[in-house]
């Protein structure tokens, strides 16, 4: 059970400012538009982490933003992995892995600190070996 007021609003008021913060809102019309107030906002966006998001998913195999609000709206209502996994159309296996993995310190499972996570650990493009090493790029000219 949530300790803080700001916490008891509903998971609605929070999409809903999360989106108007990507929208390029500050976070003081977020939060009046919204219907809470600024300190209010500006405790879920320090709650949340940071707001790195990715606006279209890289592949239908990863969990997007939406897939992990209804993760949280379902542990909120108390549901069981198996139906919050068949609602989003993901394996049960994937949804435990996601709340083990991308949770906060404290236990809890917040959609946008689970999706800035899982955004800084994927995979960067790393530099070509051929860009850097001459003599892997040029073989003719090392055969003497």
């Amino acid at each position: 059970m949530p300790r803080y007021a700001w916490n008891k609003s509903p998971q609605e008021d929070k999409r809903r400012y999360f989106e108007l913060i990507r929208q390029g809102h500050s976070g003081s019309k977020a939060a009046v538009t919204v219907g809470v107030s600024l300190s209010c906002g500006s405790l879920w966006f320090i709650d949340a982490g940071s707001m790195s998001y990715v606006e279209s998913p890289i592949s239908s195999r990863y969990l997007s933003q939406d897939d992990r609000i209804e993760i949280a709206d379902g542990l909120a209502r108390e549901e069981s992995v198996k139906t919050i996994a068949e609602r989003i159309g993901k394996s049960f296996q994937s949804v435990y892995k996601e709340i083990a993995r991308n949770r906060k310190s404290d236990g809890r499972y917040q959609p946008w600190y689970a999706h800035n996570q899982a955004h800084q650990r994927r995979r960067r493009p790393k530099v070509r070996v051929f860009t850097h090493d001459d003599t892997l790029r040029c073989p003719s000219r090392n055969r003497l």
